[in-house]
């Protein structure tokens, strides 16, 4: 079975405070869907059009438990704490097998 992965680039964050508030709640909801982050706010070389902003990788151990971890109440409830000065771009991807 193919994994799931969330990628997650964010082009603008005006309040970083605020930031942490959505990651103290969203880090146990994704681990209780089964997420593993592998990345986090590392760092980036951009090539070609790319951009060099924040990115968040988390695996999942397939594509159905990535997308149910998304739709999971305790992850929406961490989607109301996104600031609104964050601009962030989230995909669910299937890995290959």
């Amino acid at each position: 079975m193919a994994k799931g992965y969330w990628v997650s680039v964010y082009p603008a964050i005006s309040d970083p405070e605020r930031l942490t508030a959505y990651d103290k709640l969203a880090g146990p909801a994704v681990r209780a869907g089964g997420g593993r982050t592998l990345s986090r706010g590392g760092r980036v070389v951009a090539h070609e059009a790319g951009i060099t902003q924040r990115v968040v990788l988390i695996e999942f151990d397939s594509f159905e438990q990535a997308v149910a971890a998304y739709e999971s109440e305790a992850y929406q409830k961490a989607l109301v704490a996104l600031p609104d000065g964050v601009e962030r771009d989230l995909r669910i991807i299937e890995g290959i097998d």
